[in-house]
């Protein structure tokens, strides 16, 4: 097998989770383009309906599923429907998640568990579900959207700076359990990428000026910009492809190199 050869989704069945919009579609659509069969998840008929326009749209087929990831029995059934009709499922996104940027000494306790439930409880469900057939193959990969937030702190997101950090522990785990069976588990770390999700941090102010948290982010980042989606492009198909096979409980961070600057001096 040449380098190039390596890189190949072809045949493999890849499910997204979340992956409806923002970085969960941008990576399922580089998957699908080397080659990969597409399933992912939404949480209602209207996103799902969009989304599959959406993949039309970008010549790769998709499998849409109506599924709430932090509900196990659910999980369990949407598997068995992908296995159905596209086969075992060779790699698994872990990308859905939610963030609630609100202080700590503010955040109702059912906020804090909320977010820890989608953003590491809902990976465990579903890494739990798919690694049997995984196993049973000899193969498989699974990716965890983790964060810079895994290894940073910042002001209002406790819980999902708490989730991120479990979950990049959960990555190293399921690596350390299951590399025997040829089964690699890493997690990938965005920087700060322009989604739908941080469009309140990079709205213009009244006056017309920039938000003062995209002054900052675009300061703290040698790369000066937001991070788009397709950024996280290469890194999930070499992560879902046999060119990572020794490649396992690793943490790649897609920053623009923020976590490795200290930043101007004033």
């Amino acid at each position: 097998m040449n380098v190039m050869e390596q890189f190949s989704l072809a045949g493999k069945v890849a499910l997204v989770t979340g992956g409806s919009y923002g970085i969960g579609f941008a990576m399922a659509k580089a998957m699908g383009q080397a080659g990969a069969k597409i399933a992912f998840n939404c949480r209602n008929q209207e996103h799902l309906e969009q989304a599959l326009r959406d993949y039309e749209q970008e010549g790769i087929e998709a499998k849409g599923y109506i599924c709430d990831v932090t509900d196990e029995a659910a999980v369990i059934e949407m598997i068995q429907q992908i296995e159905q009709t596209l086969g075992t499922v060779d790699i698994l996104v872990n990308n859905a998640g939610i963030i609630k940027r609100v202080p700590m000494v503010e955040m109702p306790t059912s906020d804090f568990r909320q977010v820890i439930d989608v953003d590491l409880v809902a990976p465990f469900i579903v890494s739990k579900a798919v690694l049997p057939g995984m196993m049973e193959k000899g193969h498989g990969k699974i990716i965890n959207i983790c964060s810079m937030m895994s290894e940073l702190g910042r002001e209002t997101v406790s819980a999902y700076a708490a989730a991120k950090g479990g979950l990049k522990m959960l990555t190293k785990n399921i690596a350390s359990e299951y590399g025997q069976y040829n089964i690699q588990c890493n997690g990938i770390g965005p920087g700060y990428i322009a989604t739908p999700q941080t469009a309140p941090l990079r709205q213009p102010q009244p006056d017309g000026s920039t938000h003062p948290f995209d002054q900052f982010i675009r300061a703290k980042t040698p790369a000066n910009r937001w991070g788009d989606p397709d950024d996280l492009a290469g890194a999930t198909v070499f992560l879902a492809s046999d060119a990572s096979n020794f490649v396992n409980g690793h943490m790649l961070y897609v920053d623009g190199g923020i976590l490795a600057y200290i930043g101007k001096q004033p």
